[in-house]
């Protein structure tokens, strides 16, 4: 069995409770004092933290290798990430499921795009809009109950008048929706501009990345369908970076730039009007691993309480992709503080200890 792991608390199950104490024996969690002795951790305890939108086995330049696939995901649970929504990746990275050192992780397949419409070497590139629906059933059958479609990007051909088109149009995203939903499979979306919204949200789709073009009628009928959105805060700060090299490109740099430029208040806009932020740091490609600490920062610094920050990246966002948190006799995946990262958002950028399956790791 190990050591048994007495967690001294308080042990912050979800948004109404709060336990004294805890312990960790074979590998599970309860509230049952053992017989014998323990090792004491003290401090707050949380579940798990959860990356929603991460890229495990992405950077750059595209696909990476297993070992640096395996220090992405040990960057992330080193930071208290215990389950990844892996938002879609071109390298194979069902091998993470069988490494019981290594967070959970939840796999979208790889992006769907079309030629010259996404990042290279990222996406799945179809050679027609009409090819979706049948690419969609293709990666609900490799991945783990999601599947992740780049909803809309620059439209380069267009020259200087260049900007963020949709790729699909609103018949076969439908169509794509319903196949992925009849396969058990969920979809979420890439989606920068506000064109590309009200075909996602008549399609039905599950879940919105980013959403940064969503306007007043766009989150009312988000929230009133309650679809959640990662906000992605580091990677819409860098969208001012992305428009200065956009030079050929006006229209679309500007429209770049405005979207930085409200992306707190945007955010804060989502939050009021009852739309689940959900907390995903957009990790690989340009950004590193293990930041979940400085994505939730970003959330409290745009107006959103700690308190749902913290929710959103634990035990709410465990609840919504099915996966447990902290209860009796379920996997004692879990993060301990040295204070309540409910009051103090910065607590999360220094974990006291890191405990997954019942072990610790860090």
């Amino acid at each position: 069995m190990g050591d048994v792991l007495h967690l001294t608390g308080p042990v912050v199950l979800d948004d109404d409770r709060v336990v004294g104490e805890a312990w960790v024996i074979g590998g599970r969690l309860t509230f049952d004092r053992p017989g014998g002795d323990w090792t004491s951790v003290d401090g707050w305890v949380v579940p798990g933290l959860v990356d929603v939108h991460c890229h495990i086995g992405l950077a750059a330049e595209g696909a990476v290798d297993r070992a640096t696939a395996e220090a992405q995901a040990v960057a992330d649970r080193e930071a208290g990430v215990l389950l990844v929504r892996d938002a879609g990746s071109p390298a194979d990275t069902g091998w993470v499921h069988a490494r019981e050192d290594l967070p959970r992780l939840i796999r979208a397949g790889r992006h769907l795009a079309l030629p010259k419409r996404y990042l290279r070497h990222y996406g799945r590139e179809l050679a027609s809009a009409d090819a979706l629906p049948g690419a969609v059933a293709e990666e609900a059958a490799r991945g783990d109950g999601w599947v992740k479609l780049v909803a809309d990007w620059i439209d380069r051909d267009l020259g200087p008048d260049g900007d963020l088109r949709p790729l699909w149009p609103d018949d076969v995203l439908a169509s794509a929706v319903r196949v992925a939903h009849e396969a058990g499979a969920r979809v979420t979306a890439h989606t920068f501009s506000g064109e590309a919204l009200d075909g996602l949200l008549d399609a039905g789709v599950d879940c919105l990345e980013h959403a940064t073009g969503a306007e007043d009628r766009h989150i009312a009928r988000i929230a009133a369908a309650g679809i959640p959105v990662t906000a992605t805060l580091l990677q819409v700060a860098q969208f001012g970076e992305i428009a200065g090299r956009a030079e050929k490109y006006p229209v679309y740099a500007a429209r770049m730039r405005r979207m930085h430029a409200r992306r707190y208040a945007h955010v804060r806009d989502l939050h009021d009007a009852g739309v689940p932020i959900l907390v995903g740091t957009d990790a690989g490609g340009t950004i590193g691993h293990g930041r979940i600490a400085d994505e939730a920062a970003e959330l409290v610094a745009a107006g959103l309480p700690a308190r749902e920050v913290v929710a959103a990246a634990s035990w709410r966002t465990r609840a919504w992709l099915g996966v447990p948190g902290l209860a009796e006799g379920e996997s004692a995946d879990l993060v301990v503080y040295d204070a309540d990262p409910r009051e103090d958002i910065g607590v999360l950028a220094a974990p006291r200890a890191v405990v997954l399956r019942g072990a610790r790791v860090a």
